[in-house]
């Protein structure tokens, strides 16, 4: 344990999926039966908005009936509550499975599903309920500018800046649950290695990039990851 003193974690879809949450994608290239084309992009948004809402209403709704975070997210949240160094908590998953494990310094580089945001000043709102395309904005007060708080492709991921001083900084860096087929997410590991960290892959299978890392173990999340955080600290 006294080998680390700032570990950064990255979580990928495999994590969720325990919890009964879809991975991104199907292998017949769909998402949740609709093309990705279609429901997480901007001119989607632009073409559609009717779609796009009812289909993260579905997704929102999904996730408020009875699905729970699993125990590789009980583990994370409780390393890092015990845990002495800087521990920062990346993930690709717009879910609120962490945050309800108890995970605190956490960043969602993809957005959240239970957020809108108004397209004109960029405000936050919490939203656990549907959305309509011609709702009213309560900063604006025009209809139509509310927006999944989710980043579409061909955005930006949110908080890199932020997220590359950690990995910079990291002498650990864990991968878990991952594709390593989206970047910029799938180059993470390179920046972590660049500065001299130990770099390891948790998943289901080896990912894209598997080979790289130091150190790799493959099964299910909620197996591995306790039991790989128990071995950190000796427990």
């Amino acid at each position: 344990m006294s080998r680390y003193n700032n570990i950064v974690v990255l979580t990928g879809a495999g994590v969720s999926a325990e919890s009964g949450i879809n991975t991104f994608r199907a292998a017949d290239g769909l998402w949740e039966n609709h093309r990705v084309e279609d429901v997480a992009t901007p001119e989607a948004f632009e073409r559609n908005p009717q779609l796009v809402q009812r289909f993260y209403n579905e997704r929102r709704a999904q996730l408020l009936n009875g699905i729970k975070p699993n125990p590789a997210h009980l583990a994370l949240a409780e390393f890092e509550r015990t845990w002495k160094g800087r521990f920062t908590l990346v993930t690709q998953n717009i879910d609120d499975l962490h945050e309800r494990a108890g995970s605190r310094n956490l960043l969602h580089m993809h957005g959240e599903l239970l957020k809108i945001r108004c397209r004109k000043s960029g405000r936050l709102f919490p939203c656990r309920q549907p959305v309509a395309s011609d709702q009213a904005c309560s900063c604006c007060g025009q209809m139509g500018n509310l927006r999944p708080h989710v980043v579409w492709f061909g955005e930006i991921p949110l908080y890199m800046e932020e997220i590359e001083q950690a990995l910079s900084d990291c002498d650990l860096f864990i991968s878990i649950g991952t594709s390593g087929n989206v970047y910029p997410a799938a180059g993470f590991f390179q920046v972590a290695k660049g500065a001299g960290a130990t770099a390891v892959e948790l998943n289901l299978e080896p990912s894209a990039r598997g080979s790289h890392f130091d150190r790799a173990l493959y099964g299910p999340a909620s197996q591995l990851v306790p039991r790989f955080l128990q071995s950190l600290t000796g427990s």
